[in-house]
């Protein structure tokens, strides 16, 4: 699916409120979404790398600002902003880079024959953000008084899935949207008159 630019700001725009409002926990039934924005932007995007990564990364640092100092505490001295708090940028790009891997060997569509493509770039581009961003802050934290190998991966291992089951479900849902919009374009270019009208545009 090839997009336009307005189509890819519309796209864009999606994705940040999505990522305002599930990041924010606005809803406590409703996951954090973030780690499937950055897969999803990273295959719709990919043109887009250089200023549309760069804008996610800062709008989910400011989100993580708004929600920590709007609980009356100091954001630099909260326990989720230790040093490896900045070990999300990797992590996070892992993600888009994932996606932009699947882009570009699928062509930009999603069909059965690409499904075993996002099943792969999905896992390990979300092992590997889990390295990044669990490593970073058992490792680098505070709050890990005595971390040990063992220790680390034993909380790696009991957070990768979780993880896992949550980006897997928003881009899922991602992917079923994408084969909507595309069978919905092709029938209405089939209808007579369609391929001309569109040539006209």
């Amino acid at each position: 699916m090839n997009l336009s630019n307005p189509q890819r700001t519309i796209l864009l725009t999606l994705l940040l409120i999505v990522m305002v409002a599930t990041r924010a926990n606005h809803f406590a039934i409703v996951p954090d979404a973030s780690w499937a924005v950055f897969f999803v932007a990273g295959f719709y995007l990919r043109n887009w790398t250089r200023w549309v990564f760069p804008l996610l990364m800062a709008l989910a640092v400011a989100v993580d600002y708004f929600v920590i100092t709007a609980q009356g505490l100091s954001f630099w001295q909260h326990y989720c902003v230790s040093p490896g708090y900045w070990f999300l940028l990797p992590a996070y790009f892992s993600l888009w880079m994932g996606g932009a891997w699947l882009q570009r060997y699928s062509g930009g569509s999603i069909r059965w024959r690409t499904l075993g493509l996002m099943a792969a770039s999905l896992f390990v581009a979300v092992v590997v953000c889990q390295l990044f961003s669990q490593g970073g802050f058992y490792w680098l934290s505070d709050t890990v008084a005595n971390p040990t190998v063992a220790g680390w991966a034993k909380n790696y291992n009991d957070w990768l899935w979780p993880f896992m089951q949550t980006t897997a479900l928003y881009v899922g849902i991602a992917a079923v949207l994408h084969v909507v919009v595309a069978q919905s374009a092709a029938a209405l270019r089939e209808q007579p008159g369609g391929r001309s009208r569109n040539l006209q545009r």
